[in-house]
């Protein structure tokens, strides 16, 4: 038998029993890239003793409001919150096709004698919708903190580099020069806006509430004997109690699933911001003038060696499109939401809202990990300024020589020629640009021979771009990190492993 059969023999089926600790899926967001504090947010763990927390709540409201609950069946709910059986709960769960259910008996049988009371007057949405909104609220509290901490470590870098005149480019072409720190906080300023966003989301998040099968809350209202009074304070109550201010005033069986789209539109903003930024880093990384850390064992390529690649800042922007393509999910979804609810919304939410939160949580780790360590090469900054300047500066040279008795239009005509020419040995020849030498032997421009190079100082170019910073980091940034300082000293659970 050849080796190419021997290939075909070895290489034909996958055997039967080996490695039988990897033949499922992994999910690389959950496995590969998510934090421990936002995959904690989504975790089953969280999410039903949080069904737990819904229920024990609605049986405390109910029975402040005269209903037949007692204070042993309060206390058996309260002692078994964080002791689910998962397993009996899937096996209910298979039995009755009902995952809600499923949990009822789970938590029934941990709390026989509060059964009768676990979820009464309430229908799947009361746990369901309910956490959905706990948890968004939690995942967005994270996110706040990382928008803060990522604002907090670049206004370090602007402030250090307020003053380094850089090219500035416009249609990715050499235009006017600003600098290293201005152009930092037109990535600052679209952050600061997602964290508008983001406060004023958290502020604004009602509950679903208590609001029964179809959003009438005729169970409610059943069960206090027509009494519409107690079940406004029942949905009052129970929303005070799992930290909400308000509930959302009128329902279908389900929240208005345009929250979810308002949510994901949230995030979809953050990862715009996030991707603006990896973007220049990378496009920066390509002209040599800034890198993102890099790892002192680090590999670049597994083929060429000498590579930086700036593999961080490519993973903000792999993981910044995903998010950004969700909203059209939530769109749909919400969109074809009959009347008071279809069952159509829950298998795409399962997935897309909390994928949403991780990606973005991991896109928001990697910048400030990134932003902390960016370097900068002002040798390199400045050899690309110079390279373009003396163009740049022709408007300044033309006027100083016209203010010494100079005639503007055979000036203005000999710049001109002067700069085909030096962009001809540029592009034609691969040379540096040499239209300072070239005036510097023309007696036209005499007048400004002794002083022309420092005319063309690149921080003479570059406007108000220093105070610029000074002011955007005084006006609009440090407000913002002395209200949310203690944020700042918050230590992350991860950080960036690959």
């Amino acid at each position: 038998m050849s080796n190419v059969e021997k290939f075909y023999e070895a290489t034909a089926e996958f055997p039967e029993g080996a490695l039988p600790d990897h033949q499922v899926y992994e999910h690389p967001l959950v496995k590969r890239y998510a934090t421990k504090e936002m995959s904690f947010i989504f975790s089953p763990a969280q999410k039903f003793t949080t069904w737990r927390k819904l229920w024990l709540a609605l049986a405390t409201a109910e029975q402040e409001l005269g209903l037949d609950i007692t204070d042993a069946q309060l206390t058996q709910l309260r002692s078994q919150i964080y002791s689910i059986d998962f397993a009996y709960a899937a096996q209910k769960e298979s039995e009755f096709r009902h995952d809600v259910m499923g949990h009822v008996h789970a938590y029934g049988a941990a709390a026989p004698d509060a059964m009768p009371v676990i979820h009464l007057g309430a229908t799947s949405c009361y746990v369901g919708d309910n956490t959905d909104l706990i948890q968004i609220r939690d995942a967005l509290t994270l996110l706040r903190r990382k928008l803060v901490k990522v604002l907090g470590t670049l206004r370090g870098f602007c402030a250090t580099y307020r003053d380094l005149p850089t090219l500035g480019y416009t249609h990715y072409q050499p235009a006017q020069l600003t600098t290293v720190g201005k152009r930092a906080t037109l990535w600052m300023q679209e952050l600061l806006m997602d964290l508008d966003r983001v406060e004023r989301e958290i502020e604004g998040l009602p509950m679903r509430g208590v609001k029964g099968t179809t959003g009438t809350q005729a169970s409610f209202l059943e069960l206090f004997d027509g009494d519409h009074d107690k079940v406004r304070a029942l949905n009052t109550r129970v929303c005070e109690l799992m930290g909400f201010k308000t509930s959302i005033p009128v329902s279908g069986q389900t929240y208005s699933r345009k929250i979810d789209y308002n949510v994901l539109s949230l995030l979809s903003g953050v990862a715009q911001s996030a991707y603006k930024m990896a973007g220049d880093i990378r496009l920066l990384a390509n002209l040599k003038e800034v890198e993102e850390p890099f790892a002192k064992s680090q590999i670049g390529s597994s083929a060429m060696a000498y590579k930086r690649n700036p593999m961080r800042s490519e993973r903000v922007c792999s993981l910044a499109r995903y998010v950004m393509s969700l909203p059209g999910v939530a769109a749909n979804t919400a969109a074809n939401q009959w009347f008071e609810r279809t069952l159509d919304d829950s298998a795409v939410r399962r997935i897309v809202i909390p994928e949403g939160f991780l990606a973005t949580d991991v896109v928001l780790t990697l910048l400030e990990n990134i932003a902390d360590g960016l370097h900068v090469w002002p040798e390199v900054v400045k050899g690309h300024c110079m390279a373009e300047l003396p163009f740049m500066a022709t408007e300044v040279i033309l006027m100083e020589c016209v203010k010494a008795g100079g005639d503007r239009q055979e000036l203005h005509e000999a710049i001109r020629v002067h700069s085909m020419a030096a962009g001809a040995v540029v592009k034609g020849e691969g040379k540096p640009n040499d239209l300072l030498e070239r005036i510097k032997k023309d007696a036209l421009f005499a007048a400004v021979h002794d002083k022309l190079d420092s005319m063309i100082d690149p921080i003479l170019f570059v406007g108000r771009a220093p105070e610029q910073v000074d002011e955007f980091l005084v006006d609009e940034i440090d407000p913002i990190l002395e209200e949310y300082k203690d944020l700042l000293a918050v230590e992350a659970v991860d950080g960036v492993n690959v």
